[in-house]
């Protein structure tokens, strides 16, 4: 076995590998960029060396620097995680000539499978079930668009090299085929270096089902289950679990040998997923293999009691696998979903910012390899702490929260709890859309399909609910409180001089104060909040309803327990600046408290000008200085972390200047061109 390693990434599966590799008595070297100075990742391994500045094609993709860093350090052996080159064959080969070993398959079975066009070539010849397309070499743009045509609509196009729903589009018919197939080639370039696709026709209502696979260098190859990734957002997933819902012995058995023989075909060595396409009524079409650990491999570790990290530094070592076919098991269900720093009622944009109040579930400390039968069942797979920064350089992943049931109701009601207790403050997160995916009717009745959320969009998207009376009374005493707390501390020796304590006693009548509370996400205007003072309680009232009697129950650091009227009420309130985050009954309420002594900040009207909603790289102009446009029409096209993002039109009018162009890098909140009302 290896006495040390350097692992090839950042984020989680940084903190993941490092973990197991603690546990085995194998010391680490982290490697870092400029950006990851004081990462987690950087924390928690025996050794770090910075390899170059924040951009991944200067750090964590400079192949050479990583293996002179781990000759200069010792380390035998380099584990790529997953991402950046986990899947670079000419890294693999370059490993080897310098006599390091490297965690992942043979660059051939790479090779083999890193084209989505050569492997469905390849499994064409093996008799693997396809999905009708085209996956040859032909990229001249007419030939592509008649063999779309040929197809048949919907069609969808791939990136050759991609993975992670980059460079992928689906084409609803013929006229769209030409722009879509631009905007492909442009991402699919940017995020692999090879604009490359593949068409295939576009199934209705699929799911997509993957096999985790494992072969050792003495001819064994097993599989362990599957795993069920069809809710997804542009085709990147959001939850996944194992083992899928609805699965029946047979095909598990016929899935499985499958990806078996998948794996053999090409001499395949350690972990590796093949990916497949299943219809409704159950026959199913291969889609690609991934050779490398997976981002949702936690779940197949929940439900056999592996750790597949542990399997591949074995495996890689040149030992057995560390069990066979006939001793794996499927014990519960799990289920993964990623928390991510994006805004779901934004396009699923990113959100960029430092993560300044960060409160996780209670996690059990999940024993891998060990039993599974845990009394909470919750895992937290994170490369990121309270105070660390969500930066642009990287993908925005906070948190893979894990959880494991005794059956997959067990699952659901365990997930729905941790998404509750959940607490983030200092950007824009998805736990609260998750958590209305995992309650909603279509994922827990298992009525899955990769098309989940756009058909269940009005009912994962509502219309922002005003914030409740409970959550404006909690922020209106832990505003109280917090005063009355500064003006003690202020008073000091005059503690006992009334005039100096924020009590709101008044000599003749009571002190009815007004207070004024902003919600972006809900309320057009704000929240008029009355609390008159009493001696012991308040009386509290929204706009003109009826007052209720409030009332401070107990109160511990942030979090609160009131009572109003006959309610009890618990929650927690976290103050970031002016903002009050409010965290009640599972709900997070992020109220601005309009503070009546403050400075108003200056406000500067944008105007017609429409503003980048992240930091990010203009990619395309589709408009000209004096162009007269229409509501929705492409105006700018921004990429930022290697998705496209679009900037439409508002409304019918002209364009009167373009600020950016084509190349240019611009800052979030940017004006990218100034534009008039028609």
């Amino acid at each position: 076995m290896f006495t040390k390693i350097l692992i090839a990434n950042r984020g989680e599966i940084a903190c993941r590998v490092a973990a197991t590799a603690r546990r085995m008595g194998i010391k680490t070297v982290a490697v870092y960029s400029e950006a990851d100075a004081n990462a987690k990742h950087v924390a928690v391994c025996d050794e770090a060396v910075l390899i170059g500045p924040a951009a991944a094609k200067e750090s964590y993709l400079r192949g050479e620097k990583i293996i002179a860093v781990a000759k200069a350090t010792g380390a035998q052996a380099i584990h790529p995680g997953y991402g950046f080159l986990s899947e670079n064959a000419e890294f693999a080969d370059a490993c080897a000539e310098a006599g390091l070993v490297f965690i992942g398959p043979p660059a051939s079975a790479m090779r083999a499978m890193g084209s989505k066009s050569a492997a469905k070539q390849l499994m064409e010849k093996a008799n693997v079930p396809l999905v009708p397309g085209y996956h040859g070499e032909q990229q001249d743009a007419d030939f592509l668009h008649a063999q779309a045509d040929k197809i048949g609509y919907p069609v969808l196009l791939k990136a050759s090299a991609g993975g992670g729903g980059k460079g992928m589009r689906v084409i609803e018919n013929s006229a769209q085929f030409k722009d879509a197939l631009a905007s492909c080639k442009r991402e699919a370039i940017s995020s692999f270096g090879d604009d490359k696709v593949l068409a295939e026709k576009y199934l209705q209502r699929p799911r997509h089902i993957e096999i985790q696979v494992f072969a050792d260098t003495l001819g064994n190859c097993i599989y362990l289950f599957e795993r069920d990734c069809s809710v997804q957002r542009r085709h990147q997933k959001v939850l996944e679990e194992a083992p899928a819902p609805n699965m029946p012995a047979e095909r598990r058995a016929a899935m499985g040998e499958a990806a078996v023989a998948a794996a053999k075909a090409v001499g395949y060595v350690g972990a590796g997923t093949v990916e497949f396409i299943a219809n409704q009524d159950g026959s199913f079409y291969f889609m690609e293999m991934n050779t490398r650990l997976q981002v949702e491999h936690p779940v197949t570790e929940m439900i056999t009691g592996t750790d597949l990290v542990e399997w591949q530094l074995r495996v890689a070592a040149g030992e057995p696998l560390p069990k066979q076919q006939h001793e794996l098991a499927i014990n519960g269900h799990s289920i993964e979903a990623r928390i991510y720093a994006e805004n779901p009622e934004k396009g699923f944009l990113p959100s960029i910012g430092t993560l300044r109040h960060m409160e996780t579930p209670g996690a059990v400390a999940f024993e891998l390899g060990g039993a599974v039968n845990l009394p909470a069942g919750v895992r937290i797979d994170s490369g990121v702490r309270a105070g660390d920064a969500i930066s642009p350089f990287y993908d925005p992943m906070i948190a893979k929260l894990i959880v494991w049931g005794a059956d997959r109701k067990q699952a659901l009601a365990r997930m729905a709890q941790a998404l509750s207790q959940y607490q983030i403050v200092g950007l824009a997160t998805n736990i609260a859309f998750l958590k209305r995916l995992v309650e909603g009717q279509a994922f827990s009745t298992a009525d899955l399909d990769t098309g989940l959320i756009e058909r269940n969009h009005d009912a994962l998207f509502p219309a922002a609910q005003a914030a409740p009376d409970a959550a404006l009374a909690l922020a209106a005493v832990s505003l109280i409180e917090s005063e009355k707390d500064r003006s003690a501390a202020q008073s000091g020796a005059n503690a006992a001089d009334p005039w100096g304590q924020a009590l709101g006693w008044r000599m003749n009548h009571p002190y009815l104060r007004a207070l004024s509370f902003g919600d972006e996400f809900a309320a057009a205007k704000p929240y008029g909040v009355n609390v008159s003072y009493r001696a012991t309680d308040w009386l509290f009232s929204v706009g003109t309803a009826q007052p209720q009697v409030l009332s401070l129950m107990s109160q511990d650091g942030n979090d609160i327990s009131i009572k109003l009227g006959e309610r009890a009420v618990h929650g927690t309130v976290r103050r970031d600046g002016d903002m009050l985050h409010v965290f009640t009954n599972g709900a997070h309420y992020p109220l601005a408290y309009n503070d009546p002594m403050a400075h108003a900040g200056e406000t500067e009207s944008e105007g017609g000008r429409l503003t980048a909603p992240m930091p990010g790289k203009v990619v395309a102009v589709l408009a000209a200085k004096g162009q007269e446009v229409k509501k929705g029409d492409a105006l700018v096209i921004m990429e930022a972390m290697k998705m496209e993002h679009t900037i439409a039109a508002p409304h019918d009018g002209v364009v009167d200047e373009i600020l950016y162009s084509v190349g240019d890098q611009v800052a979030d909140g940017a004006p990218l061109l100034a534009f008039k009302t028609a």
